[in-house]
């Protein structure tokens, strides 16, 4: 197995390093964020590689060819074989094991974790009509987003949907539904915020694990690089999204799973003390929901983030959140 070479010091190598992405536009606009921040600690030009993966072209729903980890294989393959030096994902798609042969050398600061409404005429999600079609792929959202109509005496109708950004705003447009739901987080870096017509906040939806945060990684063994990438990474957003994909993690659920979990730091005044934990498990008709959150001490270091996702996954088990995913591993 070829491993990517090694950077060296800045301007000592013109060869560019080579940044495997996704080919959708999302893809490609967060990893160039990435490219410009690298190329400007390393001193030389990063270019962007585009890699088509099976989630790509697929048509099918996410949890029959695998969740969304299907957007990570061939990233990967590409970085173990050589062919790119380092690889950007979407955190919430990268499967909760880490191969020993990679490493995510950086998680920068999280994007607005949330997830976002775009609805015709404006319409916010509490002004939808009775049985509004709403488009989404997540059967975390749809849960919720059923339960919460349903908790205020309303009904709305999930319509499946799958591809990319403008295809899903495209139903909307042309008037085959309602509204659909997105990562508020890639409709701000495709730098189209202005068409969202309701934030849904994590009262509402609770987010995927990991939801607005990128996953910059590399191979194990090209230590030098991991180096420079660490100094992208954010340790508040690597601890909250740590303790996310624990509990996701913990309650042995995939990519796919009706899970949605965000930790977030609280502050006293200035200083930020403590992090707040809310995780939930659902149907898929959002009839039943359990969700709980804990609040503890920030975690000092990246066995105490494991720690407090462990331990309310196994608080929500308790619960009878197991009988609620058809993915968990008997």
């Amino acid at each position: 197995m070829t491993a990517p070479a090694a950077p060296t010091p800045a301007g000592a190598d013109a060869r560019p390093l080579r940044l495997g992405t996704r080919r959708s536009a999302l893809a490609k606009a967060q990893s160039q964020r990435v490219a410009d921040a690298v190329a400007a600690l390393a001193g030389r030009p990063v270019e962007l590689v585009e890699i088509t993966t099976y989630g790509d072209t697929s048509r099918a729903h996410l949890a029959r060819i695998g969740g969304s980890g299907v957007f990570v294989t061939a990233l990967r393959d590409a970085l173990l074989r050589g062919d790119v030096d380092l690889a950007v994902h979407s955190l919430k798609d990268l499967p909760t094991a880490q191969p020993d042969d990679l490493v995510v050398a950086a998680v920068p600061r999280r994007e607005d974790p949330r997830d976002a409404l775009v609805a015709r005429d404006g319409l916010t999600f509490a002004a939808l009509p009775d049985g509004a079609r709403v488009g989404t792929g997540s059967a975390r959202r749809a849960s919720q987003l059923l339960a919460h109509a349903r908790g205020h005496g309303r009904a709305i109708e999930i319509v499946p949907v799958r591809g990319n950004t403008d295809t899903r705003i495209g139903y909307v447009r042309e008037g085959e539904l309602d509204a659909v739901v997105l990562a508020a987080a890639g409709l701000n870096r495709l730098g189209r915020s202005g068409e969202v017509t309701d934030i849904l906040s994590a009262g509402t939806v609770l987010p995927a694990p990991g939801q607005g945060a990128l996953a910059v990684e590399c191979a194990a063994v090209n230590g030098d690089l991991a180096a420079l990438l660490a100094e992208l990474d954010d340790p508040e957003t690597r601890a909250a999204v740590t303790a996310e994909r624990s509990l996701l993690a913990a309650l042995e659920a995939g990519c796919s799973a009706p899970v949605g979990a965000l930790a977030d730091l609280l502050a006293d005044g200035q200083i930020v003390n403590e992090m707040r934990l809310r995780g939930v498990v659902g149907t898929p008709d959002g009839s039943t929901l359990v969700q709980l959150s804990t609040t503890g001490p920030v975690p000092a270091s990246h066995q105490h983030a494991l720690a407090l996702g462990r331990e309310l996954a196994s608080e929500m088990l308790a619960k009878g959140a197991a009988g609620l995913m058809g993915e968990r591993a008997h």
